[in-house]
This record gives C-alpha cells, structure tokens and sequence, in this order.
C-alpha cells in the first residue's frame, strides 16, 4: 500500500498527457566501495520523488588519490550540473560515461522511467587491443594512407596560421604607426598605455572601455591558464606590442562556441561606459576568435589572483580589512547605483554571483568586482514577466534566503539589489575570519565552511539557511576587538532574514570608510551609523 501510494503522488495528467514524477536515489556525497568497472550499488537508503516533471534520475561516481565516492540525485537535464549537460537520460538503464567536471573528472549516468533507476550502476568495461589478431593488422595497414594524409594536412594547417599571424602582426604594427588618435576613443596603439601600471601588472585607465581596433584580433599570446569557471576558462596572455619581444600582460576569458549567451551578456555589460570604476575591472575589448570557435573577453591581469585564493594564503590586517572591505562595497555600490557621481543618470547593474572567486585583488590590496555572466542590468524598460524568466542563478552556497525560496518580489527592481549585499555579507565575513585582529586565526573555509559539502546543491542550503535560520559563526573573540565588532554588526545587518532590512552597499562603504577616523571614539561609545530611509534612497 505504501508503494501505491508513493506511485499515486508521482502522477499527474495534464491536457490529457500523463506526467510521471521520477522515484530515484537521493544521497549526499558518500564513500562507496564501487571500483569502477563492472556493475555496481549505490548503497544509498534514500529514496526521493523528484520535485519537477522534468527532472532524472542522476549518479556521479568520482575517484581520487585515496578513495572512491558516489552521489545520486534528481536532476532537470536542460540545465547543467557541475559543468556538464546530461546526454543519456532518456535510458531506463544508468550506464557511466566519464565527464570533464568543473570540478575534475567523473563517471556521470542518468536514467528515467524505471524507480530508482539510479541505484544499479553499469560501468563500461575496458576492451584491451589484440595487436596480434591479422583482422587488426590489416585494419591498420589499410588506415596508413589516411593517418598520413591527416598528418600533413595538419601540418600545413599549423603553416599556414603562424604565416598569417606574422603578416597580422606586421599589419597591426604598421597600421599602429599610421593611425591618428581619434576624439572620444583609443586605437589599438593605446592598448599598453591603458592595461598597465608602473608594477606592468595592472590597468591603470578609466578609458579602457572605449578602446577600437581593426576587425581583425589583436595579438594575443596565450600564457598560463590561471583560472577555470562554470562557462569559460581564463588565461593570462600577452599583448604584443611590437614584432620585437616587448609584449603587456592581459588576462584573457575564452567561452567556446555553445557558450555565446554568457559571452554576449558580460560582454554587454562591460561595453556600458558607465561601468568604469576603480573597484570593477577594467575592461579592453571582446573578440570573435571564428578560426579557433571562440568567444574572448580581454581584460586586466590582476597576478594576485582572486579573494578566495588571496585569503587562503595570507593572514591579513586590521587596516588591510579595511581596504578590502571599503572597497569592496564601494564597487558594489557603484554597480547598483542609477547615478554617477556627476548626477547623469546610469542604468543599475546586479551581479547576481557574488562570491569572493569572482573578486579579483589588485597590487594595492583593493578589490575589483569580475564574472559578469549572470548579470542583469536593471533597464527600466523590463517587464515582471522579463525580471521573472531571469531565473534561479547564482551559487548555492552565498544565494540569498529569498533566491533559495524563489520569492524574490519581482514588483520592486531593489529586491534584486539586496541580494548582491545578502552575497557581499559572507564575503565580509571570510576576510574577517583571515584578519589578525580576531585573535585566532583559523585556515581559510568559505561561508557556512563544513556545515555543508564543498559545492552544495539548493535543497542543502534551504536547510541551514531557511528552516535553520543558520548563519556564518561570528565568535565572541572577534568582538574583542572594537573595529572589527563594528564590522560584525554590520555584517549581520547585511545577511538579515529580511531584505528590506539590510543596509545598502553605499552605506557599508561610508561605514568602514569612518572606521578610521572613530577608532580612537570607540571605547566609550558606539558608533554604528544608521541608514536613514533618505540616505538609503541616495546609496542606492
């Protein structure tokens, strides 16, 4: 009766089509004894009906230096998990494929219709060559012409792209020579001028935005890969100044092919000359790359790397919490708001992804906001039915409550804001866990740290963060210090169940930016400066 019963949830008949629930396996990251190879269990006790029609059944079976580990669960296959696109799930079987993850390789299957279709998992078995069978040698005597055909059709392919990338150069130089500085613009013989500091590492103009070249691609040497996210890869590249040696350092973000809508979304919003600010990168141009079916992004090269990394590595001050959290703000803030500072009207931008991997540290230990591909420019002109198809998007682990529960008042364009600031609270509260002026320092763990998996998924996050109104641990010791209470207090503030109680970022950065000068006030009274409805129409 039970089983009837689970089945009679699970079904739902619409428009005279019947839909079906999947019943699947439902565990969390777990140890499994399964070796990858042959047929294996899942050993998981969960059994779980899927919340959406369009949701499988899904299995990832990962191996790495010391152990082996499973994870099932319900899934839609149009959206992407860890990276990658669910190919196999129309199979009442779950065969392992091995995949490219975001987060390494793994063996993914997915099944429908049949329950728990997910528990019973097939792997492919390794067929080894047979060199010595005659039907192989004949094959591969056959096939020799074609290698060799293939080989030098490659080779000449190789030529023919180093000539023409030579003759582009000496083009390039040439035209650089020759071209006249246009009012109101750069030309390509700006490009050293605006992406670099004295140091040879930063972008140092505000004019980077509004750089032309030819239509062909500038010359760009890829160099190290320093980064990889969900849709593109980045790399620090060199700029070639000159045929001679003399090159500048950019960085360089590749999106292939099938990643065009995220390429055009950030690359809109960088080509708004509006953007341009000291705490956003600064960006150089974007470029169609169709012999390499690529989409690039060139920008600053930051050599620290980004927040997260920086954090990990250094254990910081008093006074450099105060640099990276004033300016980190003061970038947000800059995004949000529908003024610039001169008074002419800018259309307010949302991250949307904030996180502190998407936040790049500068030479002179400031922050500078980056990873625009989920951003949305709040133009006047969008509609509820606009704003509403913008979708769950963002990371789990710093969604703001109201994300995870999709109640995001579509009414009120503000609402997006504040999730921006719910994000930049757990991003306030990983620099001050790394600050000395805490007391013990711990190592490095992100927001929520081991209170839940390394990227946890929608429904683990609803648990700490709705049903257990649990937050980041703010110790007594950290309130030892009177600065770093202030920061505290303005931290939960900013992560408040509530979005219209949360502060706006203008007023977190007028915050930390007195800091300074009240510190010596602080031990007989307090100074939390409060955001008036009138001061807070004007952060925003």
């Amino acid at each position: 009766s039970e089983n009837w019963h689970l089945q009679l949830l699970c079904f739902r008949c619409d428009n005279s089509k019947c839909l079906k629930h999947e019943l699947c396996k439902f565990c969390d990251l777990e140890l499994s004894s399964c070796s990858g190879t042959g047929t294996c269990m899942s050993n998981c006790s969960i059994t779980s009906i899927c919340m959406d029609f369009s949701e499988v059944c899904v299995a990832i079976w990962r191996k790495n230096e010391t152990a082996f580990s499973i994870e099932t669960l319900c899934h839609d296959p149009s959206m992407p998990l860890y990276g990658v696109m669910l190919d196999d799930y129309n199979s009442s079987t779950c065969v392992m494929k091995e995949k490219n993850t975001t987060t390494g390789m793994a063996h993914f299957c997915s099944c429908t219709e049949e329950e728990e279709c997910n528990d019973i998992l097939l792997f492919s078995p390794i067929v080894d060559p047979t060199p010595d069978d005659p039907l192989v040698s004949v094959i591969l005597v056959s096939l020799l012409p074609l290698l060799v055909m293939v080989t030098v059709v490659v080779g000449m392919v190789y030529w023919y792209r180093a000539y023409r990338q030579r003759v582009l150069n000496q083009e390039w130089e040439s035209s650089t020579k020759k071209r006249k500085p246009k009012a109101g613009g750069l030309d390509c013989s700006d490009a050293c001028a605006i992406m670099m500091d004295d140091d040879r590492s930063d972008s140092s103009s505000t004019r980077a935005n509004s750089l032309n070249h030819n239509t062909e691609p500038l010359p760009i040497e890829l160099d190290l890969l320093v980064g990889k996210g969900r849709f593109a890869q980045v790399y620090k590249g060199k700029l070639k100044q000159t045929t001679s040696d003399q090159f500048e350092t950019v960085a360089v973000k590749i999106f292939p092919y099938e990643e065009y809508a995220s390429w055009k979304n950030e690359k809109d919003i960088f080509s708004d000359t509006d953007l341009r600010h000291e705490n956003i990168l600064h960006f150089l141009t974007a470029e169609e790359r169709k012999v390499e079916k690529q989409y690039w992004l060139i920008t600053a090269f930051h050599p620290r790397g980004n927040l997260q990394e920086h954090l990990t590595r250094n254990v910081i001050s008093w006074e450099e919490l105060q640099v990276l959290g004033s300016s980190l703000a003061r970038g947000v803030a800059h995004l949000h708001s529908d003024r610039l500072p001169c008074g002419r009207p800018k259309v307010a931008i949302v991250h949307r992804d904030l996180k502190s991997s998407n936040i790049l540290v500068k030479n002179d230990l400031t922050c500078c906001l980056c990873d625009f591909g989920l951003g949305l420019r709040l133009d006047s002109s969008l509609s509820v039915d606009d704003l509403a198809n913008s979708g769950q998007v963002g990371t789990a682990r710093y969604m703001a409550p109201e994300v995870l529960e999709a109640r995001l008042n579509l009414e009120n364009i503000e609402s997006f804001k504040q999730t921006d600031i719910y994000s930049m609270a757990l991003v306030l509260w990983e620099m001050t866990s790394r600050c000395e002026a805490i007391g013990e320092v711990k190592d490095y763990e992100p927001a929520y740290g081991s209170k839940v998996r390394e990227h946890p998924c929608v429904e683990s996050m609803k648990d700490n963060v709705l049903r257990d109104r649990g937050r980041p641990e703010i110790s007594d010791s950290w309130l030892q210090h009177q600065g770093v209470a202030v920061i505290c207090a303005t931290i939960m503030e900013c992560w408040d169940h509530d979005p219209e109680a949360r502060l706006t970022a203008h007023c977190v950065a007028e915050r930390i930016n007195e800091l300074e000068d009240e510190m010596d006030k602080l031990s007989s009274r307090t100074i939390l400066k409060p955001c008036l409805p009138d001061k807070q129409a004007q952060c925003t």
